[in-house]
């Protein structure tokens, strides 16, 4: 990790061994994320170049935080890593939220979870305009968020219907509605930017 002080160009990287699908993506339980900076004479250099790792959460998802802004225009953090910043499940007011998710395959035990277990995770920043959910996993987020499938296969659940995504596809999630569901046998990685959004 080289640090260095001066303004900040940031560039959040993912490394080309993310994108391969199959049993790699079960092994690979840290993401590549190079962050990048300006030093004393302007030049880019490297402020982070590094492995975060996945943490797993409740339902067996593995979660790698990668980048946190505070407030919009997004600002800069000079050398201190902003992967640990996140304080609730959406971004800051104002702020964005930089992270990729393991999706595992999802089996019977999701069906006996209480309707409301992700809006419930979600809590008071969830928006208020949208109906109930339909499946344990659904929950919306008062954020636009760009999420960009980099391997293997997932459903997105909306209100209406299902989408069946796959590596390459990319979603813009405006405060709606929705649930990953995978219903295949490898894990489904996604990364998302979620960015604090209007009230719908």
């Amino acid at each position: 990790m080289k640090k260095a002080t001066g303004g900040i160009t940031l560039l959040v990287g993912l490394s080309m061994a993310a994108l391969s699908a199959g049993p790699s993506l079960a092994q690979d339980k840290e993401i590549h994320r190079v962050v990048t900076t300006l030093d004393k004479s302007n030049k880019s250099v490297a402020l982070f170049d590094s492995k975060v790792p996945l943490k797993i959460g409740g339902a067996g998802e593995g979660v790698a935080s990668l980048w946190v802004t505070e407030k919009s225009p997004a600002d800069f953090s000079w050398d201190a890593d902003r992967s640990g910043a996140k304080k609730s499940f959406a971004p800051s007011n104002g702020g964005t939220y930089l992270l990729v998710v393991d999706f595992p395959p999802v089996g019977p035990e999701v069906e006996k979870l209480d309707m409301n277990t992700m809006m419930n995770v979600v809590g008071a920043d969830a928006p208020k305009r949208g109906v109930p959910p339909s499946n344990p996993l659904m929950h919306r987020t008062r954020t636009v968020d760009y999420a960009i499938v980099m391997a293997g296969e997932i459903d997105m659940m909306l209100d209406t219907g299902t989408v069946h995504l796959k590596a390459g596809d990319v979603v813009v999630q405006q405060a709606t509605n929705h649930a990953w569901l995978n219903h295949g046998k490898e894990p489904c990685r996604i990364a998302f930017v979620l960015m604090d959004s209007q009230e719908p």
